[in-house]
């Protein structure tokens, strides 16, 4: 028994670990004995793999793999739980290679640090206090080797049984790369993160294996898609200025709504009466959450289900709405108050042939205009409108707000509601940042409209991705008077604002359009109204006023919703009743749903816009 163990030591103080994380770190749904015990054993492979390495090697040597590799392995199962607080998702390779995006997290990091987090940590002092005093249990004794074939055959045994149970709970598991909750809860986190590994090096090799043959097969199925536009407003925003606006965490549950009596967004809920406004309009982010709005919003593309497209895949050719516009004539530029290297901007805005990206050094910033992200949103407003009136005209901008970030930070001189009451200090500080960018908006359109840049522009106002994630779900169950937040309410509040106002005409006939829509179709939608034919492109939105537009949207996690049922977490719901229903009801858009994600990331993965674009150039 001496000469493993304190290799069986470690792998049961961190199989133990694990799963006291999974349990209570970790939001992971369970609805059997089975799945109960998938989980428990599910760490088990790979912690035996990885330290009965340590059989091999000499004493001194041993005893250092052991301590280290704890250590190391302890790391990752933390930045996995602080990576969830804030997500409500799990790490990916790619988001490891976003690090020049930590300097910037400052607050947002700490503010999800716990005292207890010291708990991730005790068994690797233990041990290594019990190497360094030598005592009995991590004395040395070589392994045979009939020990050490017994060992790993058992670790083998063990692994198969796991992935064999795995797979008769989640059939065909391994091809459900977006679903990572479900990859944890069957082979465990550590594995998880080694087939991680395996699908990002598969990835890389799909560029360079691709070819235009791929391309065929998605050109057509978007032809075959293609929605005739609205006759009555197609062109009705011809040669406008195009005025976008990113609002920071923005969800639709607080626009004509109250905290404390007191309304959150006034000048949106006044806006929303001069405008068309889409009230079933959904945020489809992925990991990359403001970029992956970003990328959606100008390539009617979908984000990737690990990852972020800025980083990932920012050199791949795009069709983006700013290199589209540059042939009529727009002038393109970005407005954001931080580090241009962040979310990777400088690379993937050139990729997507921006003409100018006005960054932090554009901006004059200081202690006393800054708070949490930097620079407070109504000086950036200020600020960038004098940047706006020296664009050549007519010019495609986007405005990319930081003030309703999490963790929520706001002086108390700037607070025009007071903070809700809850369990929940993000929730409860979330309403005074939204009440004040809803602020910086009004300002915004005043300065535009003294700036004589109000009366021929075509503004957009969209929420990007949720503020409130799903671990302050019993605080949003209090603020919505609900007993508790379900699967098909989670959904519902994955709902974002989507605004699109033209002076002259939205304000003399307003509309609430209810179509079920999302961040993908406003693409073809501003193309359409700038009067610009999107026959022949490659884009998976609809134009949200085409009469034939279908009430379907896809998340990026596979969930998707239509005008009568919301699809997510493997059940269907009555969207009346919000009652979980039989699967046929949501069978019929199953297909199409995985078809459009599949197809996207074949775009991206493969890079074949750049065989569609040589097509394009072969056809000039």
């Amino acid at each position: 028994m001496k000469n493993y163990r304190f290799v069986l030591l470690t792998v049961l103080l961190l199989w133990l670990k694990t799963y006291l994380v999974y349990k209570n770190s970790f939001d992971i749904k369970i609805e059997s004995w089975k799945q109960e015990f998938i989980l428990f054993i599910s760490p088990l492979s790979f912690l035996l793999f990885i330290f009965g390495l340590a059989l091999f090697m000499s004493e001194k040597r041993r005893n250092r793999y052991i301590v280290i590799t704890s250590f190391i392995i302890s790391f990752v199962l933390y930045a996995n739980v602080m990576f969830y607080r804030f997500f409500s998702d799990f790490i990916t390779i790619p988001v490891l290679f976003q690090t020049n995006n930590m300097g910037d997290l400052g607050n947002s990091v700490f503010e999800l640090m716990n005292v207890s987090d010291i708990f991730f940590f005790l068994d690797v002092a233990l041990l290594a206090w019990m190497a360094y005093k030598k005592v009995s249990i991590a004395q040395y004794v070589p392994a045979t080797k009939r020990f050490r074939r017994t060992y790993f055959l058992a670790t083998v045994a063990i692994a198969l049984f796991n992935l064999g149970l795995a797979e008769t709970e989640r059939p065909e598991l391994l091809t459900r790369t977006f679903d990572r909750e479900m990859l944890i809860k069957n082979l465990g986190i550590y594995n998880y993160h080694v087939y991680d590994i395996i699908l990002q090096s598969r990835s890389k090799a799909q560029r360079a294996l691709a070819d235009s043959s791929e391309l065929a097969d998605i050109q057509n199925y978007v032809n075959a898609n293609e929605k005739a536009p609205n006759k009555e407003l197609f062109g009705i925003a011809k040669g406008r200025n195009v005025i976008i606006v990113s609002m920071e965490s923005l969800q639709s549950f607080v626009i004509n709504n109250t905290v404390n009596g007191q309304e959150i967004t006034p000048f949106l809920n006044d806006f929303i009466k001069q405008s068309y406004y889409f009230d079933n309009f959904y945020h489809q982010t992925g990991q990359g959450k403001t970029s992956d709005a970003e990328f959606i919003i100008e390539n009617s593309l979908y984000p990737l289900g690990r990852g972020a497209v800025f980083f990932t895949h920012a050199t791949n050719e795009y069709n983006a709405t700013p290199e589209i516009l540059k042939n009529y004539g727009y002038y393109s530029a970005v407005f954001h108050a931080n580090n241009k290297s962040f979310w990777n901007r400088d690379v993937m805005y050139q990729s997507m042939k921006y003409d100018r990206f006005f960054s932090m050094t554009d901006y004059n910033i200081t202690e006393e205009n800054s708070v949490g992200w930097g620079l407070k949103d109504i000086p950036f407003f200020e600020q960038s409108v004098q940047h706006l009136k020296t664009l050549p005209q007519p010019f495609y901008t986007k405005f990319i707000t930081l003030t309703n970030h999490f963790p929520f930070e706001l002086g108390e001189e700037d607070k025009m509601v007071p903070e809700y009451t809850s369990n929940s200090r993000t929730l409860n500080r979330y309403f005074p940042t939204v009440r004040y960018m809803d602020e910086a908006l009004k300002v915004f359109i005043e300065q535009l409209k003294k700036e004589g840049l109000y009366d021929n522009s075509i503004i957009i106002l969209y929420g990007d991705h949720y503020g409130i994630s799903e671990n302050h779900n019993k605080a949003m169950a209090q603020y919505l008077d609900k007993d508790e937040i379900t699967p098909f309410d989670h959904v519902q509040l994955q709902r974002v604002p989507l605004i699109i106002h033209i002076p002259g005409v939205t304000d003399k006939h307003p509309k609430v359009i209810s179509k079920v829509s999302g961040q993908i179709d406003v693409k073809p939608t501003l193309l359409h109204l700038l009067g610009i034919d999107t026959r022949n492109q490659i884009h998976f939105g609809e134009d949200l006023f085409s009469k034939d537009k279908l009430d379907f949207v896809v998340l990026r996690d596979g969930s998707f919703v239509t005008k009568d049922y919301v699809y997510t977490k493997n059940a269907c719901y009555d969207k009346k009743t919000g009652i979980e229903v039989d699967a046929s009801h949501c069978e019929p858009y199953m297909e199409k749903a995985r078809q459009e994600l599949d197809y996207s990331d074949k775009i991206v993965y493969g890079d074949l816009l750049r065989f569609y674009n040589k097509q394009q150039e072969n056809k000039r």
